[in-house]
């Protein structure tokens, strides 16, 4: 009689469970080929855990644009730029002011050379013009009158002519006057003239006059220290007298 060995064969446990391994792999690979979404494998603690991914499938993050970062810029990233403005703005204050300062500076500089110029010509202009214009012989009044007219200007050049047709020169015929006037020299041998107030187109000066008068009015000489304001005009044709007033 035949002996029966039951048991297993030797290496069969070994042939069932490679089968079962080959078997679940089979699965594995039929199950990855129905489903076309990829998977993503993640190890977790020493083994590989499967993760389905999206319907969609997996997106890639959109790349910013300058746009998007101004729009989520913080609300204070916009100081800068006002800071830049502000101060673009005050420059340009700054520099109108600079300029208006530089300009104003200009000015009086120019008007303080124009003054300058206007004192020392219209000063001497009144030297000049005081002993002609209160000076007269009545032996030639026209010609004595015309030439003092020289140094006049404006409304007083017209009263000047009045005043000598109408009264100084009847007088001056009738009593045969004769008036000589010099502007009076202190010690120093310079003239006792002075500038009052004076503009670029506008002096007043200030003189000390003599005047010796001879008359049939009179015995001998007269001699008359007066102070005389004159008022120095600048025209076309130079300084010239537009008031006279005796102090």
């Amino acid at each position: 009689m035949a002996k029966t060995t039951t048991g297993h064969a030797p290496g069969s446990g070994t042939r069932r469970t490679m089968t079962a391994a080959a078997r679940a792999a089979a699965k594995r690979a039929e199950r990855g080929h129905r489903e076309p979404a990829p998977e993503a494998n993640v190890a977790v603690a020493g083994r590989t855990v499967l993760i389905e991914a999206p319907k969609d499938g997996w997106e890639d993050p959109p790349e910013p644009s300058f746009e998007e970062f101004e729009e989520e810029a913080p609300e204070d990233g916009g100081q800068p730029r006002r800071r830049r403005r502000l101060l673009t703005a005050l420059l340009g204050v700054l520099l109108v002011a600079g300029l208006v300062a530089v300009a104003a500076l200009g000015w009086q500089y120019w008007d303080g050379r124009q003054t300058e110029s206007a004192r020392t010509e219209a000063l001497t202009a009144a030297r000049k013009a005081a002993p002609v214009v209160l000076s007269y012989d009545y032996r030639h009044l026209d010609k004595d009158f015309a030439t003092a007219r020289t140094h006049l200007t404006g409304d007083f050049r017209d009263e000047y002519g009045k005043t000598t047709k109408t009264v100084v020169g009847p007088t001056a015929k009738k009593y045969r006057g004769v008036v000589k006037a010099t502007v009076a020299a202190p010690a120093t041998g310079a003239p006792a003239a002075s500038v009052v107030s004076a503009s670029p187109d506008k002096v007043v000066v200030l003189l000390f006059v003599n005047q010796v008068t001879e008359s049939t009015q009179v015995s001998g000489a007269r001699v008359d220290l007066n102070r005389v304001r004159m008022t120095m005009t600048d025209t076309d044709d130079g300084w010239k007298v537009s008031a006279v007033d005796a102090l």
